[in-house]
């Protein structure tokens, strides 16, 4: 199929306009100093985007200006250019490109959760090869999905996925991070921990602004799941299940207020206590919080009515 140019005198192959943008977004991901324009969108692209009239191609360019500036990391032209693509897949685009936006749109999103949500997804339908390896795909939907899931969900959709474990031979950290935790060896989970800031968050541009948040949030999730269990534990038992000194655990767990832990340190006897709230006083506030939502709506609803 062709279509005509502004001038309304050359036909251009719509086949040949989606090459053309791709071919700069591979040039550019393989050649960032090749003396072109430092700005992540030429008039080129524009062109292609603008010459395009069928659907799929549409979408296609845009995700290949979206790669282009994900080598810039110019995070506001990729959510632009990210949202442009949703809406155009919503108008009837294919599973495929539905996918690799799934993939595009979990590693730029700032939020674990929601990202582990998307990555995880479109991990038995992985396409986007053209953004990065299934073997970094598998690494970040583990690191995303380690930090969010919940045991049940973990064991469902990491540590018994076909597609994770395929992967794991070439990842063995990834393998010790999501195994260790959930099967309580800490001592491990720690030195698996500390491997993977150096060798995955740090190196990684997409994971290393966020690289100490991380490590912190899932400390906090493994001093919890031990913690859990225990009305109360020596200050010793605690570090050696971790495998790290006393000063450490004192030094880590008064950084935290009371509500992340769940737990305060008697310094005095050198054990750690836990404080869970009670059952009713949890009750009590979630029942004042859903009637304080219930009343909000009743008011709005009032003034609609009358």
């Amino acid at each position: 199929m062709t279509f005509l140019s502004s001038q309304g005198c050359t036909a251009v192959s719509i086949d040949t306009c989606t090459a053309l943008a791709r071919f700069i977004g591979h040039f550019w991901w393989a050649n960032p100093c090749a003396g072109w324009s430092t700005r992540p969108i030429n008039k080129t692209q524009l062109l292609a985007l603008e010459k395009t009239p069928v659907l799929g191609s549409h979408i296609d360019i845009i995700l290949t200006i979206a790669r282009i500036c994900f080598f810039f990391g110019d995070h506001a032209l990729i959510t632009q250019h990210l949202q442009k693509a949703e809406g155009l897949i919503d108008q009837g685009g294919d599973w495929d490109r539905r996918n690799r936006l799934k993939v595009y749109q979990g590693l730029t999103i700032c939020s674990f959760k929601r990202a582990a949500t998307l990555l995880l997804d479109a991990l038995s339908t992985f396409t986007t090869t053209e953004l990065l390896s299934y073997n970094d795909f598998v690494g970040y939907a583990v690191v995303a999905g380690r930090l969010t899931l919940g045991r049940v969900e973990l064991k469902k959709r990491l540590i018994s996925a076909p597609e994770v474990n395929q992967v794991l031979p070439d990842l063995p950290i990834l393998g010790d991070l999501i195994n260790s935790l959930y099967d309580c060896h800490y001592d491990k989970f720690f030195i698996a921990l500390a491997t993977l800031k150096q060798t995955h968050l740090l190196p990684s541009r997409i994971l290393s602004p966020h690289a100490r948040y991380y490590v912190r949030e899932i400390r906090i999730l493994a001093y919890a799941q031990l913690l859990e269990s225990y009305r109360s534990l020596t200050l010793e038992s605690l570090s050696q299940a971790f495998g790290v000194g006393v000063e450490f655990v004192n030094r880590f767990v008064l950084v935290f207020p009371l509500s992340r832990l769940n737990a305060f340190i008697d310094k005095v006897h050198g054990i750690v206590e836990t404080a869970r709230p009670s059952l009713k006083n949890a009750q009590y506030e979630k029942v004042a919080k859903q009637g304080d939502v219930l009343l909000n709506r009743v008011q709005r609803l009032s003034k609609v009515l009358y």
